[in-house]
C-alpha cells in the first residue's frame, strides 16, 4: 500500500486482479486452518466389514479460493488391500476438486463448446487453472452420475407448458478413439471414425395473434438432451424430458424432424399424437432434387420451379407442389417414378 501511495495508480485492472488473488490466497489459508483443526466437529464414519482406522492422509484439494492441503482420517482393509478417506465423499470431493469447483468446471464445459475453451473460461472468470484434459476427465466422472439422477426423477410438469410444445431431434457424428469403434462399420463399408450422438430439444411458443406474424419461442423455455445411444433408447429419454416440461398440459405438440426414417419412427412410437413437421431446410433439399429430376440439372426452368416451390412450402401449399410435379412427369413414367422422388 505504501508503494501504491508513493507511485500512484496506473493500472487499475491489474490492481483488481492482484487484490482478488491476495484475498483468495488468505481465504484459502484460513479455510485450510479451520478444516485441519482437530477441534473441528466431524461425524465419525461407519466402518465397513474388514476396515480399521489407519491414521491420517494429506491431500491437495482445489477449492474456489485456490489450492489447500487437507488432513483426513484414513480407513484401511488389509484383506482387500484397499483404503479410503470417508471425509472426501462426505464433503463431495471428486479426485482433488471441491463440489463448487466441480460445478463450475462442468458448467463451463457445457457452455464453452470445447474443453480447451472451458479451461480458459475457468481461468478468466474464476481464476481456476484446470487443464483442458482434466476438465474432460471431471465431466466424464460426473456425467454418469447426473444421468442416473435424471433418469430417477419422475415427471414434474411445469405450471405453464405453453400453447404449443415443440420437440425436435437429430443425429451428429462425434469423433471417437478406435477402441470405442470396434465392430462398427463406417460409411460405404469403410472404417468407422465416429459414433452418432442423438440430440434433442424441447421448447414452447405461443400462437401468433396476427395472421402474418411468425411464432416466437418462449423466452428461457428451451432444454436440451444428448446421448450416444440407439434411437430406440433415445426416444423414451426425449419423451421423459417433454413430460417433465409439461407436455401433458400443452394444447398442441409438434415434432420437428429432418425426414430420416429413425426420426419418424421415434416420433411415431413416443409422440403418437404430435403434429410431425419436416424442417424447412431439409424439405428444400428434397425440392431441389425434385426440380432437377423433372426439369434437368442447371436449367432455367428447374431454378424457377425450385424458387417457386420454396415459397409455396412456406405457405403450406404442399398439395400444389405435388400437383405441378405430377403434370411435369412424362406420360410413360406413370406414378411409379413419382414415388421415387420424395419431397417430404
Amino acid at each position: 500500500m505504501s508503494q501504491l501511495a508513493a507511485e500512484g495508480l496506473s493500472d487499475f485492472a491489474a490492481l483488481e486482479r492482484q487484490l482478488l488473488a491476495a484475498l483468495k490466497h488468505d481465504g484459502a489459508r484460513l479455510l485450510e486452518q479451520l478444516l485441519n483443526d482437530p477441534a473441528l466437529r466431524q461425524s465419525k464414519p461407519e466402518l465397513r466389514p474388514g476396515e480399521e482406522p489407519a491414521g491420517y492422509r494429506s491431500k491437495a484439494v482445489l477449492v474456489n479460493l485456490g489450492w489447500m492441503e487437507l488432513r483426513r482420517a484414513y480407513l484401511y482393509n488389509p484383506s482387500r488391500g484397499e483404503g479410503r478417506c470417508p471425509q472426501d465423499s462426505a464433503w463431495g470431493f471428486v479426485d482433488s476438486y471441491s463440489p463448487e469447483v466441480l460445478r463450475l468446471a462442468c458448467r463451463a464445459a457445457a457452455l464453452a463448446g470445447s474443453y480447451g475453451a472451458a479451461s480458459q473460461d475457468l481461468l478468466t472468470y474464476a481464476g481456476l487453472e484446470i487443464d483442458a484434459r482434466q476438465v474432460q476427465r471431471l465431466v466424464g466422472q460426473v456425467a454418469p452420475v447426473m444421468n442416473r439422477w435424471r433418469e430417477s426423477q419422475g415427471p414434474s410438469p411445469q405450471r405453464q407448458a405453453g400453447e404449443v410444445m415443440c420437440v425436435g431431434t437429430d443425429g451428429t457424428g462425434a469423433p471417437m478413439r478406435r477402441r470405442y469403434l470396434r465392430g462398427r462399420k463406417g460409411k460405404k463399408g469403410g472404417r468407422a471414425r465416429t459414433r452418432e450422438v442423438k440430440v434433442g430439444t424441447v421448447f414452447t411458443h405461443r400462437k401468433p395473434t396476427e395472421s402474418d406474424q411468425r411464432p416466437e419461442r418462449d423466452y428461457g423455455s428451451t432444454s436440451y438432451l444428448a446421448a450416444i445411444v440407439s434411437a430406440d433408447e433415445f426416444g423414451p429419454l426425449l419423451r421423459n424430458e417433454a413430460l417433465r416440461r409439461g407436455m401433458g398440459s400443452a394444447k398442441t405438440v409438434v415434432f420437428l424432424g429432418d425426414g430420416a426414417v429413425w426420426v419418424w419412427k421415434l416420433a411415431r412410437l413416443n409422440f403418437p399424437g404430435a403434429v410431425c413437421i419436416l424442417d424447412y431446410y431439409h424439405a428444400c433439399e428434397h425440392l431441389s432434387l425434385l426440380s432437377v429430376a423433372l426439369y434437368g440439372e442447371g436449367t432455367a426452368l428447374a431454378k424457377r420451379r425450385y424458387r417457386l416451390w420454396k415459397k409455396w412450402l412456406l405457405k403450406d401449399k404442399v398439395a400444389d407442389i405435388i400437383s405441378q410435379a405430377k403434370e411435369a412427369l412424362p406420360q410413360e413414367a406413370g406414378t411409379r417414378k413419382l414415388a421415387k422422388v420424395q419431397i417430404g
